[in-house]
């Protein structure tokens, strides 16, 4: 049976465009996330997003479901959990 510590995700890296990688706690990502979204236009959401009415909820869906924000061409927001101790 697997350790249940290998599923915790307390921590991230955070890689984003012409920026240093940083490490950042579950909820600084999800305000990280919903910063990001609210400054999309809703075309520019993926498909599953523009279901989600509020920005909350399309931030948990990103972090519950991908790694990643497409943010146009050339841009990018990724996202990748990560134990910072043993």
């Amino acid at each position: 049976m697997p350790n249940p510590l290998m599923y915790q995700q307390d921590n991230f890296v955070v890689l984003e465009t012409n920026q240093p990688e940083q490490f950042m706690t579950l909820s600084e990502l999800l305000e990280k996330l919903k910063t990001t979204l609210q400054q999309l236009k809703i075309q520019d959401l993926p498909p599953e997003l523009q279901k989600i009415n509020t920005v909350e909820g399309q931030a948990q869906h990103l972090l519950d479901t991908t790694c990643e924000l497409d943010l146009g061409p050339g841009q990018y927001l990724e996202w990748y959990a990560v134990r910072l101790e043993k």
